[in-house]
């Protein structure tokens, strides 16, 4: 059932543990019991006179009854899954992880391990999480549970009145559970609302015991109901957002774009399919249909890392952070001064100093200067690069030799481009920063 092989030795003590975290589940059967006595025997049988009623109150009561128990059966037998042998770092690997002299060393061997593995998620340094329980990669959206001892897959929480994970292969079921079981309070309350007030009445007919039987049913269903329809339309909004328990108390963090609540979300319609499955035959039923095999899903946004440069200008990247940064339209910002100098072209056309064409066809690019012929850019193969303020053209090259430039805020551009806790960024700014200028940010 779990992801670790040296399970607890069964000891007394255990074993009543075992026995104790069953409670709950037979208190739940217990009542189930109770109801159906109370509402088949005397309500139905016993106080309903009309024939034709009891059996239709009876036929749907039974239909919504069993609905109910398969769900709930069905959430509380659902294993909570096995995380695969390959994801298990080895023996030696493990001693020098905890043998590791600083943090920087651990992530690399994490990373180094899991650089094949299809996972997203990150711990609060950049590394890829690690349980030290049972010695694996946690998969994305995984947790370990202290109760069942072993990493459970797509954690929502754990839940004592089933006495198992709601994970990735029960979730369908709870939700399910959750609703017929409201549905089935909810039926009972209404059946069950005459005879209630008939009995304040005074004119409910049967017994003594039997009354109070009604009265209970009524008001136990009640209460469960005021229960469960807060838990059902949480679990209901949980649903539509592709979002866990866990993930909206804490946001899951991706390797690019940090803390994210929404990285799942994938619009309403798909979020239910991932858990309900694309058939609708089945989406009221007690089978399991959802979407993936636990392991790895999919996000909002890519997290593969690909980005493309354009070398005409454009620099696209699957982060929308760079759209975002006030310093990228600082240029446009500054507002120019309307008596500029003009740049005279050998045909007599006059440019703002502020304007300079140049040719990027040119195999090696040539210094800036007032005396360099303007290229004709009627081939579109020219671009305009503005100068910022009343600068003329002979003094340009003050800007330079045109070959190399200073680069502005040299951290913040390479997160953009490779995101958060990125191992590239990190080489890059060994490679060009002779002393360590930027501390490696801390997501909150």
């Amino acid at each position: 059932m779990g992801n670790d092989d040296n399970r607890r030795r069964k000891t007394p003590c255990g074993c009543c543990m075992s026995v104790f975290k069953w409670i709950p589940v037979l208190f739940i059967f217990a009542v189930i019991g109770w109801s159906y006595y109370a509402y088949v025997v005397e309500l139905c049988v016993l106080n309903t006179e009309n024939r034709v009623s009891m059996i239709f109150m009876l036929f749907f009561y039974h239909i919504t009854l069993i609905l109910f128990l398969w769900s709930y059966w069905k959430t509380i037998s659902t294993s909570v899954g096995r995380v695969p042998d390959h994801w298990r770092i080895p023996d030696e690997e493990v001693n020098h992880l905890f043998r590791a002299d600083n943090p920087e060393t651990q992530k690399r061997i994490l990373n180094n391990f899991a650089r094949n593995l299809p996972v997203t998620n990150r711990t609060m340094n950049g590394s890829v999480r690690f349980c030290d329980k049972c010695k694996i990669i946690k998969p994305d959206r995984s947790h370990h549970c202290s109760v069942c001892s072993c990493c459970v897959l797509k954690m929502d929480h754990h839940c004592p009145w089933v006495n198992n994970c709601v994970n990735f292969f029960n979730y369908k079921f709870f939700v399910l559970f959750l609703g017929y079981a409201l549905i089935y309070c909810l039926y009972v309350a209404f059946t069950t609302l005459h005879d209630f007030i008939q009995f304040w009445q005074g004119q409910l007919n049967g017994s003594g015991m039997g009354r109070f039987h009604i009265l209970f049913l009524f008001f136990i269903s009640i209460m469960f109901a005021i229960s469960l329809v807060s838990l059902f339309g949480y679990h209901i909004y949980l649903v539509l957002v592709n979002r866990t328990t866990l993930e909206s108390f804490r946001a899951p963090i991706f390797r690019i774009g940090g803390p994210d609540k929404n990285g799942y979300n994938l619009g309403r319609y798909a979020n239910f399919c991932e858990v309900f499955g694309d058939d609708w035959q089945y989406w009221f039923l007690p089978i399991f249909t959802s979407h993936g095999d636990g392991l790895s899903y999919p996000t909002a946004t890519d997290q593969t890392g690909n980005q493309r440069y354009d070398a005409m200008g454009n620099t696209s990247t699957n982060s929308n952070r760079l759209e975002v940064q006030p310093t990228d339209k600082l240029i446009d910002a500054i507002p120019l001064n309307n008596h500029q100098p003009h740049l005279e072209l050998d045909n007599g056309q006059q440019i703002p100093s502020s304007q300079v064409i140049v040719n990027i066809e040119q195999t090696l690019p040539l210094p800036l200067s007032a005396e360099a012929p303007a290229k004709d850019t009627s081939n579109g193969g020219g671009v305009v690069i503005d100068i910022i303020g009343d600068q003329s053209a002979k003094d340009a090259n003050v800007f330079g030799d045109g070959i190399s430039y200073p680069i502005r805020h040299l951290e913040e551009d390479t997160e953009s481009l490779l995101g958060y806790h990125s191992d590239t960024r990190i080489e890059l700014e060994e490679e060009f920063l002779t002393e360590a200028r930027f501390q490696d940010s801390i997501i909150p």
